[in-house]
């Protein structure tokens, strides 16, 4: 698959198929969640005995337009939310 196909999969038509209309593309109006990678670098190198590794190859991430990854290095911003799809339902207690 081309890198290109791999984006869109995981951006915008993930979020259209959850319903999530403000977010997967870059646009006026919508939440920005961009990560910027050299794609002949980027590699997950977490494992299941060492699964909190961060992937490297990616230079900076940006979520809701503020970063949270720059230059490689993680900043104490944490602009994210929860995000819920119409199948979202709260528990019984």
């Amino acid at each position: 698959m081309r890198l290109e196909e791999a984006v869109r999969k995981m951006t915008s038509l993930a979020a259209s198929r959850v319903g999530i209309m403000d977010r997967g593309v870059l646009r006026p109006g919508m939440m920005a969640d961009i990560a910027v990678f050299d794609p002949a670098t980027i590699q997950d190198v977490a494992t299941y005995t060492d699964p909190l590794r961060y992937s490297v190859g990616v230079k900076d991430v940006f979520v809701n337009g503020r970063s949270v990854v720059l230059d490689g290095k993680i900043t104490d911003d944490r602009p994210g939310r929860v995000l819920r799809g119409p199948g979202f339902k709260v528990a019984p207690l």
